[in-house]
């Protein structure tokens, strides 16, 4: 077994991972930034421009057309703004290339000097841009470019001593240029890596280890075998006690049910001698020595055979490093591999066919494969790929043999025993052929001494020709420590720097784990694919892996607006874009496929979020609206899917007939009648919240639809002696008592009343209308004892699986429905008891462990509710309302709305964490809660006052419920 040790620097026979120059302040930024601001005749578009060079670090360069796309212009645009630079060097528009990687663009004068072309490769030689004999600079382009300094020129009034410390700032968070933190070291990437079963996966996060960018089309990292079904899970590819089947491309991160991907693979070996057969994808598995080691871009582990493997990822390839003891050598590609579901589950992936070509060098290999199915009941999807060795080889031969790995419905049948494989010569190229045999390539090299073989592989959904073109662009060096500094350095920029706390000896270093590691988690899908879109073409972003969109819309893409929102807004138009071409919106899309829809049709709380926050940008909210509307009066056809065969499973709402004519979905459906009434009222809610902008006259008609969960609520129905709950009702409009308790709800599962959660949950999961739940419940002395009773350990009699395993409470933060649950005591203005409650499930099941978080993370879903926690706020989705709880963190910088400032500071930390007093703005605040243009548009500042006195320090208006209407 492979223990999940985790090292801040990875333990490599290679050069050791240094601290990149680039790391450390550039002070000749900051003259050249205050006379950016200042000065007197830059046009904004020239200040932008320059500002946003500032981003490019020493020793690596950017292209015309990525800070044309960057700043929506064109490259002439930009190279007009960067002639007769005044500022040059300092604001380093040498660091400017052409597209084609050549010094291009324009080679005239600067003003400060006279430098030429030669000038500006002289410098960029001295800053360590390696250029080849065609004079083309090496190394990937940093597409991610990031805006720099104040705002436009601001005039906005400050001292001389404010305007000083802002520029400092902001040159103390230039990252990674200038960043004096590099934060990824404090990133735990095995959290959520096991359940509570030590050396088992089972009721863990599923979460993927291994290397990977922000957003990334590639995840690259390890597949293993399931050595106990009943306790595993695949989902991710690394598990604590499974044996290593490959190294593979493309992963999933924190989702349950059946495996998606593990495809794209390579697995080395020391011998293919019997009892080896390397079609068979198991005598070749290898157990894992020592520990497994991992950390931002870089993954690490030692197999039985002796064979060391590193790895590194960017955003479309992947670098494999393999360090072979002495004796034979050898490198599988089987194109039929894939990551196996549970036997006999229907929904597991398989594999359809594929081909596979070594190219004349004997060193290089290209082709593609096909695979369908995986846990959205997918259509099948083709992935091309491209890899090369570093070393030239002995033998390189393609192979082929008959799948006797039958579909997934049959895997509990005999299919015959596997063949051996049948070689080809280097030049013949292996096809699957209508029968869907297996292909691949074994690749050999002389045996004897220990010898490094490095590795790289592109990936592309469009053809062999652009994976090849990635792994130019983006790993062209055979050094992995490369393409981890790189990682590292677009983690840091990207991700980490949008969030600063204290890293000094006062901070609380497991505190400052937990933050930077939920924000990378968050960060893993879904997948940007702009560019990659092999279904239509458009000029619209394409993004996939939304597996688990009814999972992080409750507050993950609320935490992406604020501190992501170039992504998210590419994002939000690569949804609309999947309607526009597709019909329907997703709510779990993989594998270019929309399915499955767990609840309502939740793209539309997505949209709303955003757009009640102002998020506009390239966004057709006309298209949006015209989504929204689809999903709320459209009947999607009937899938026949057998977990639901009252309608479709792949997306809408499956039971809108229902909502249509009664208001309410019907227990007749034997299909989530409580907990899809509950979904549909807040989907229609967030139709109201669109509405009210697009199309006014259409507000109050959703506005209506969204009290539909009043009609299924039982005022008659008792559990531990509260009256009144969401009931199961017959489309007759009776309710059906037969039963029914709301401690249970059958399995939670498809055919049950409830998914994910009891009645007693979802009887609380009411955001856009508390005023009428409270009203329901009795009132607030009523609401506040029933909602203490949620708290209470030993009442939970449902077993919810994996989701919340070893929780006793009727509230079970393992499952997202319950994520705002704790914080409803806001609404009866005792916000201390949200604060106890929150940091006590806080406390009690995330860790800075392994056993990390309390269920699967759900593509960070779960990890963003810790990070809300971590921050000291949670926002109420599709409403612009956060409300305030109690940071961890003596003083939090966030970088809000693209280049604005959040500072959250907190006195009195050291006492206690109740809040005895807020100001927001400098202003004392008197209410639990505050909106979106309060301090997320143009920055600003919270200030808590914190101690051991759980006291009642609000007294103004309780939070909103602009939902609010009785049916």
């Amino acid at each position: 077994m492979a223990s999940t040790a985790v090292a801040t620097q990875p333990a490599s026979p290679h050069e050791p991972r240094k601290t990149p120059e680039q790391h450390q302040p550039d002070l000749i930024l900051r003259k050249p930034l205050s006379r950016i601001a200042t000065h007197p005749t830059l046009s904004p578009f020239r200040r932008r421009v320059y500002r946003t060079l500032l981003s490019v670090p020493r020793g690596r360069w950017t292209t015309y057309t990525a800070l044309a796309r960057h700043l929506s212009s064109g490259p002439r645009a930009i190279g007009s703004a960067m002639k007769n630079n005044p500022f040059a060097p300092a604001v380093p528009c040498h660091r400017v290339l052409a597209t084609d990687r050549s010094l291009g663009g324009y080679k005239g004068a600067w003003n400060n000097g006279g430098e030429y072309s030669v000038e500006k490769r002289k410098l960029l030689d001295e800053e360590g841009v390696v250029f080849d004999a065609n004079g083309r600079a090496a190394g990937p382009v940093i597409y991610y470019l990031r805006y720099t300094g104040i705002n436009h020129g601001s005039t906005q009034q400050t001292s001389t001593g404010t305007m000083r410390s802002l520029i400092l700032t902001t040159l103390g968070s230039l990252a990674p240029a200038a960043a004096a933190v590099d934060y990824s070291q404090y990133v735990n990437a095995f959290i959520g890596s096991e359940g509570p079963t030590p050396g088992q996966g089972f009721g863990g996060g599923d979460i993927f280890v291994g290397g990977a960018r922000p957003f990334g089309v590639v995840k690259f990292g390890l597949d293993s075998t399931a050595a106990n079904w009943d306790l595993a899970v695949l989902n991710g590819g690394w598990t604590p006690d499974g044996n290593v089947t490959a190294f593979t491309m493309m992963h999933e991160s924190g989702t349950g049910g059946e495996p998606k991907y593990g495809v794209v693979p390579q697995m080395p070996l020391t011998s293919v001698d019997a009892p080896v057969n390397i079609l068979d994808n198991t005598t070749y598995a290898q157990p894992r020595v020592g520990n497994d080691t991992a950390t931002v871009g870089y993954f690490k582990t030692t197999l039985q055979s002796g064979v060391v493997a590193e790895l590194s990822a960017s955003r479309h390839a992947g670098i494999i490093t393999y360090s072979f003891p002495s004796g034979d050598k050898y490198v599988l590609v089987d194109v039929s591999h894939y990551l196996p579901g549970s036997p006999g589950n229907p929904s597991s992936q398989f594999y359809v066919g594929g081909e596979i070509e070594i190219n004349d060098d004997g060193k290089s290999y290209q082709g593609y494969g096909t695979y369908i199915g995986g846990f959205n009941n997918g259509a099948p999807f083709t992935i091309y790929f491209y890899g090369e060795f570093s070393a030239d080889t002995k033998s390189a031969q393609v192979f082929s043999g008959t799948n006797t790995d039958p579909i997934p419905r049959y895997h509990v049948l005999a299919n015959g025993e596997i063949p051996q494989p049948v070689y080809g010569n280097q030049t013949n190229k292996a096809s699957s052929g209508p029968m869907n045999d297996r292909v691949g390539a074994l690749f050999s090299w002389d045996s004897g001494a220990s010898s490094e073989i490095s590795s790289r592989i592109g990936i592309s959904f469009i053809s062999t020709a652009k994976a090849k073109a990635y792994i130019a662009s983006e790993i062209p060096s055979w050094k992995i420590n490369d393409t981890v500094s790189d990682a590292v350095t677009e983690w840091n920029q990207d991700v980490f720097s949008k969030i600063q706390v204290p890293v000094d000896d006062s901070a609380n270093i497991t505190h400052v784990r937990l933050l930077y590691s939920s924000l990378y988690f968050t960060h893993l899908m879904p997948s940007d694919r702009t560019g990659e879109n092999p279904l239509w073409e458009s000029s619209v972003p394409s993004w996939d892996d939304f597996y688990t969109l009814w999972d992080i819309f409750r507050c993950t893409v609320s935490l992406y607006h604020i501190i992501q929102p170039t992504y998210y807004e590419s994002m939000i138009r690569g949804i609309v874009d999947i309607y526009t071409h597709e019909g329907f919106m997703p709510d779990g899309r993989s594998g270019n496929w929309n399915g499955l829809t767990q609840g309502g049709s939740d793209a539309d709380n997505v949209l709303a979020d955003a757009y009640v926050k102002g998020l506009r940008g390239g966004i057709n909210w006309t298209e949006a609206y015209a989504a929204m509307v689809k999903d709320a009066e459209v009947i999607p056809y009937n899938t026949f899917d057998p977990t639901d065969l009252t309608g479709s499973t792949k997306e809408g709402r499956g039971a809108l007939g229902d909502w249509l004519e009664l208001g309410y979905i019907s227990v007749d459906r034997n299909s989530r009648s409580l907990s899809r009434t509950v979904e549909y009222s807040l989907n229609d809610f967030a139709l109201s919240q669109v509405a009210a902008g697009i199309k006014p006259e259409e507000q109050l008609k959703y506005l209506k639809r969204s009290a539909g969960w009043q009609h299924i609520w039982d005022h008659e129905v008792s559990s531990l002696n509260f009256t009144g709950f969401l009931a199961p009702k017959f489309s007759n409009g009776t309710f059906n008592y037969t039963g029914y308790d709301p401690l249970y709800c059958g399995n939670c599962e498809w055919s049950a009343i409830t998914y994910e959660g009891i009645p007693w949950e979802y009887s609380f999961v009411i955001p856009h209308d508390m005023q009428t739940l409270i009203e329901f419940m009795g009132g607030n002395a009523t609401f506040e004892s029933r909602l203490d009773t949620m708290f209470v350990p030993g009442l939970a009699k449902q077993n919810l699986g994996a989701n919340g395993a070893g929780i006793t409470t009727l509230m079970n933060i393992g499952n997202e429905p319950d994520f705002m649950t704790p914080y409803l005591y806001h609404y009866i203005n005792k916000q201390a008891k949200s604060v106890q409650q929150t940091r006590n499930l806080s406390t009690t099941y995330f860790k800075d462990a392994a056993y990390g978080v309390p269920g699967n993370s759900d593509a960070g879903a779960m990890n963003s509710w810790l990070l809300w926690q971590l921050l000291g706020l949670y926002p109420v989705v599709t409403q612009p309302v956060y409300l305030i709880g109690s940071p961890w963190f003596s003083a939090i910088n966030m970088t809000v709305n693209g280049n604005k400032t959040l500072h959250i500071t907190a006195s009195g930390l050291d006492q206690g964490f109740y809040v005895q007093s807020v100001k927001v703005n400098g202003k004392d605040w008197t209410k639990n809660w505050l909106e979106h243009e309060d301090v997320f548009v143009n920055g600003g500042s919270i200030e808590f006052e914190l101690g051991e006195e759980m006291k009642i320090w609000e007294s103004g208006a309780v939070p909103p419920s602009p939902g609010h209407y009785t049916l």
